[in-house]
C-alpha cells in the first residue's frame, strides 16, 4: 500500500490499548522489560558508562526521570543514559531479522515519560508493545539484506521510530500526531557500520532512543513534519536506505501477527552472533567432563557474518574486543564453565594462559551453508577424542526461548550489589504483575538504592 505505510503504523501505535495486546505478547514484553532492567544494572560496570553519564548529565539541569540503578536526570538525560546502560555490557536483546537491539531504544523513553506523567503499568506495557512492534515492522520493511548491503546499522536508523511510538502512545497521540512524530524520527535516522568494533555502535542505540523522544515531544507541539516518511519517493526511508522496501512485511497482519515475539534475549554477555557458539560449548560441557588442560584444539565453524565480525580476533586488546572475540569467549567458557561479566574483567581476559589458549588453540572457520545463528563446535582432546555439537537455535532465541525463571535469575545476578535484596524481589514482582502496577514511578523508586534508603 504505497503512500500509506507510515499512516498505518501510526494508527496502530496511537490506538493500541492494553486489551489489544494478546496474553503471550504481554508475557514477552514483561520478559523484555525485566531483561532490559537486568542489562541496565550490569551496565554500571561498562567501560565507557562514565563518559555517557557525563554527556547525559550535561543535557539539561532537571530531574524528572530516574536512572536504572540510581540517580535522576532530565527526560533527555535519563533516556540517553538508560539506553546506554542497557547495551553497555553486550547482553541485551536482538531482533535477528534486522540484527537490531530493540529495548535500548524503546524502553528508556517509555520509562522516562511514564514515570514523569504517573502512567500505570498497563500503559507502560502497551507502550512497550507499540514501540517494539513498530521498530521491528519498519526494520523488516527495509528488506534487511539490501539495507545492510548499503552499510546501515539498524539501531540508530530504526530505534527513533520505536522510541517515538512508545512515547507517543503514553502521551495519548492521535494518528496524525503519531505520523508526524514518525516523520521527525525518520529525519534523525542514522548510523552505519564503520562504527563496528568501537563503542560507538552502542551509542547508536541510546542516541536512537533520544532521537525518538525528541521526535515525540516536538510532534506534540504541532511541529510540521511529513506524515509519510517511509515510502516518500524522494528520500523516504524504504527508497533511500533500501530499494523500495517490503511493505507487506511492514504492515501485513498488523496486530494479528506480532513481530516483537521474534526478539531474542541473551542469558549471558557476548555478541549476539556468538550465542550459537556459546550454546554449543555449554552443551558440550553438560555432556562431557572436559579438562581444559587436555584440550588440543577447539574448532568453531561460523556462518559468514558471524565469522567476519567475531572470528578474526585471536588477539584482543581489552574488554570490548574480548566481548566480541569468539576466540577468547570459547577459551574462557571451557576454562571457567561460566560466562558472566566476571569473565570480561582484566583479571580474567589478561590471564596469559587464556590469551595463549585463545590465540593458539581456538580455530575459527567459515561455512556459507550455515544460517546466521547456526554454529558447529568441535573440541578435540589430546587423547584423540572429538566432541562435536551443532547449535541451530541459540539459547534465548524465539525457537529456544529463555523462561521467565531464567530472566529472573539474570536480573538477580546483575542486581545483586546494586540493589538491596528486598528491592530485587520487589522489582521482579512488579514486572510480573505489571498490569496491576498503579504507577510506573513506584517501579523506578524500587530501582533506586537511594530511594530505598530514604524510605527506610
Amino acid at each position: 500500500m504505497p503512500g500509506e505505510a507510515t499512516g498505518v503504523l501510526a494508527e496502530f501505535a496511537a490506538s493500541l490499548g492494553f486489551d489489544d495486546v494478546p496474553e503471550s505478547v504481554r508475557g514477552h514484553c514483561k520478559n523484555l522489560l525485566l531483561d532490559a532492567l537486568a542489562c541496565a544494572l550490569s551496565g554500571h560496570q561498562g567501560e565507557e558508562t562514565h563518559q555517557l553519564e557525563a554527556l547525559a548529565g550535561a543535557l539539561a539541569q532537571s530531574s524528572e526521570a530516574g536512572i536504572i540503578g540510581g540517580g535522576r536526570l532530565s527526560l533527555a538525560g535519563a533516556t540517553l543514559l538508560n539506553g546506554y546502560l542497557i547495551t553497555a555490557t553486550t547482553m541485551c536483546d536482538v531482533h535477528r531479522a534486522t540484527m537490531t537491539h530493540i529495548t535500548p531504544e524503546v524502553i528508556p523513553p517509555a520509562l522516562a515519560i511514564a514515570e514523569r506523567d504517573g502512567n500505570s503499568g498497563r500503559d507502560l506495557l502497551a507502550a512497550i508493545a507499540a514501540g517494539c512492534e513498530v521498530t521491528t515492522r519498519i526494520g523488516n520493511g527495509l528488506d534487511y539484506p539490501e539495507f545492510r548491503k548499503r552499510g546501515w546499522h539498524g539501531p540508530g536508523v530504526l530505534g527513533p521510530f520505536g522510541a517515538a511510538a512508545a512515547a507517543g502512545r503514553l502521551r495519548g497521540f492521535d494518528t496524525d500526531t503519531m505520523a508526524r512524530a514518525f516523520g521527525l524520527a525518520g529525519s534523525q535516522s542514522a548510523g552505519t557500520y564503520p562504527a563496528w568494533g568501537t563503542p560507538t555502535v552502542k551509542f547508536h542505540q541510546c542516541r536512537g532512543a533520544l532521537s525518538g523522544l525528541m521526535a515525540a515531544l516536538l510532534a506534540e507541539q504541532q511541529f510540521v513534519a511529513t506524515r509519510e516518511f517511509l515510502t516518500a519517493k524522494d528520500g523516504g526511508l524504504f527508497n533511500t536506505y533500501a530499494n523500495g522496501g517490503r511493505l507487506d512485511l511492514a504492515v501485513g497482519d498488523l496486530g494479528k501477527r506480532w513481530e516483537l515475539e521474534q526478539i531474542a534475549l541473551r542469558l549471558r554477555p557476548s555478541a549476539s552472533l556468538m550465542q550459537g557458539m556459546n550454546t554449543a560449548l555449554f552443551d558440550i560441557l553438560a555432556q562431557h567432563a572436559i579438562d581444559p588442560a587436555a584440550v588440543k584444539t577447539v574448532r568453531v565453524t561460523l556462518p559468514p557474518m558471524a565469522f567476519d565480525m567475531h572470528g578474526k580476533l585471536p588477539v584482543y586488546k581489552a574488554k570490548f574486543e574480548a566481548l566480541i572475540s569468539a576466540h577468547y569467549t570459547a577459551a574462557v567458557i571451557l576454562h571457567d564453565r561460566s560466562l558472566t561479566l566476571a569473565e570480561f574483567e582484566p583479571a580474567r581476559y589478561d590471564d596469559p594462559k587464556l590469551r595463549r589458549f585463545a590465540e593458539h588453540q581456538v580455530v575459527t572457520r567459515v561455512d556459507p551453508s550455515l544460517t546466521i545463528v547456526q554454529t558447529v563446535v568441535d573440541v578435540e582432546m589430546t587423547n584423540g577424542a572429538v566432541h562435536t555439537v551443532r547449535s541451530d537455535h541459540p539459547k534465548g532465541s524465539f525457537e529456544n526461548p529463555l523462561t521467565r525463571k531464567e530472566v529472573e535469575h539474570k536480573f538477580r545476578v546483575y542486581a545483586k550489589g546494586r540493589l538491596p535484596a528486598s528491592a530485587i524481589e520487589d522489582v521482579i514482582a512488579a514486572v510480573n504483575g505489571l498490569e496491576h502496577l498503579p504507577s510506573v514511578s513506584a517501579l523506578m523508586d524500587m530501582l533506586s538504592p537511594a530511594k530505598r534508603r530514604d524510605a527506610a
